[in-house]
């Protein structure tokens, strides 16, 4: 057996978590594999809205393990709460949730330094979400980091103080106001205490034991692929590997043991932060876009920027991520436009088109040039099949994957779990 990896192929927030939720009756195990609490899975059933930032998106199906790979950056505070939060649902932590000893945690230092780092940057901030994610991978390459398995150790609190004096050295320099940490203190050490109640364990092995005996796994991703620290719009990335690459690092896995990759794209293009996006749009039909999509992040509440979407930067994910399946979001936001554009090439400043990504701060003059489409400009609430989709939403459809070479399989037309359609 293989495990299968689902990731985003663009700026994330493409539905991972409403993906995960959905395909996870088909597995035995979901496992996170990198990031942090700035990213916001937002799953919807039974007319309730979920997000969930640390725990794997398959937490609300029974007799499935969820995993919390060693990739991952942890706040224990933000891991309390949500554990809190979904107490009414009466999941069973202690049979379903396993967290990795070798999971860095995030302390309340390296949230101020991340707001003293975006302070320092002045207009040229990359949009941190302010959550320590970047200080906290930075102490992890760095070796000086601290792991879910310390707090185990009798000299957790030793370490931790050496850490929070290195930190607050840093701050001294950047005349960063620190009076916010007594109380940050309070809650991450009564945090701390939980923690120590959870399922911590060396989840390379639960994970390979899995594969071994037969198990379906799914790896979930974070983010999105054009956001990774090595093959993003760097410097406006996040601080871990996004892509399929990452599934091994951060769960312990062989590339060998890698299965299907199952891409995630939005119908359109959202971003959120700073960085190029060669397709975004600054009009009516923007703005229209982001109140039609809901387009506010699910962790911060700011508003994305919105676009068309771009076929050289899918195919470039497609690529360094070895997609075999690609599942179409949010196809029901294009339902109010009468005519839908699709980027096909980019034209550089001096009128030569390409069709290869360039997302790097100087690559910012290329201009998208687009094929137009019909939209069908309708609601999509009726249908339950393929067979039901207006023949103008078949056609974007085929389109994409004529200029994709991936099967698209799965269109969802609406956040809710039974508006999901199989092709």
């Amino acid at each position: 057996m293989k495990m299968d990896v689902l990731l985003g192929l663009q700026w994330g927030d493409e539905g991972k978590g409403k993906v995960v939720d959905y395909l996870a009756p088909k597995y035995d195990m979901v496992a996170r594999f990198q990031g942090g609490p700035n990213a916001g899975h937002t799953l919807e059933f039974d007319g309730i809205k979920h997000v969930l930032h640390q725990i794997p998106s398959g937490i609300f199906r029974e007799n499935l393990k969820n995993i919390i790979g060693n990739g991952v950056v942890l706040d224990p505070v933000v891991l309390k709460k949500e554990i809190e939060a979904l107490k009414k649902f009466n999941i069973d932590f202690s049979k379903n949730l396993f967290i990795s000893k070798k999971a860095t945690i995030i302390l309340p230092t390296h949230k101020l330094l991340d707001a003293a780092y975006e302070k320092s940057k002045g207009d040229k901030k990359i949009g941190s979400t302010l959550k320590g994610i970047g200080p906290t991978y930075q102490d992890k390459i760095g070796r000086v980091a601290l792991r879910v398995g310390d707090i185990m150790s009798n000299g957790f609190r030793e370490k931790y103080d050496a850490s929070v004096e290195r930190h607050k050295s840093i701050l001294d320099y950047y005349q960063f106001d620190i009076k916010s940490l007594p109380a940050m203190e309070d809650q991450f050490f009564e945090a701390i205490r939980f923690f120590r109640t959870l399922n911590l364990v060396e989840t390379e092995y639960e994970v390979n034991t899995a594969i071994n005996e037969g198990l379906k796994v799914l790896a979930e991703g974070a983010q999105g692929s054009l956001l990774d620290i090595d093959f993003g719009s760097y410097p406006f990335v996040t601080s871990s590997s996004t892509m399929t690459a990452g599934a091994c690092t951060g769960l312990g896995v062989a590339p060998s043991a890698i299965g299907n990759v199952y891409g995630i794209f939005k119908a359109y293009c959202t971003r959120v932060g700073s960085g190029p996006f060669p397709t975004e749009l600054f009009d009516e039909d923007g703005e229209k876009m982001r109140k039609e999509g809901n387009e506010f992040g699910s962790t911060t509440g700011r508003p994305r920027r919105c676009g068309w979407i771009d076929i050289p930067a899918l195919k470039y994910s497609i690529m360094i991520n070895g997609v075999t399946e690609l599942f179409m979001m949010k196809a029901d936001v294009l339902n109010i436009f009468e005519e839908i554009k699709v980027c096909t090439h980019y034209r550089l400043s001096e009128g030569t088109q390409v069709d290869h990504l360039s997302l790097t701060p100087e690559g910012e003059e290329a201009k998208p040039v687009y094929k137009v489409m019909k939209g069908w400009n309708c609601s999509l609430d009726h249908v339950e099949s393929y067979d039901d989709f207006p023949a103008e939403l078949k056609d974007y459809v085929d389109f994409l994957e004529q200029q994709l070479n991936v099967p698209i399989t799965m269109i969802s037309v609406g956040p809710d779990r039974k508006k999901t359609i199989l092709k």
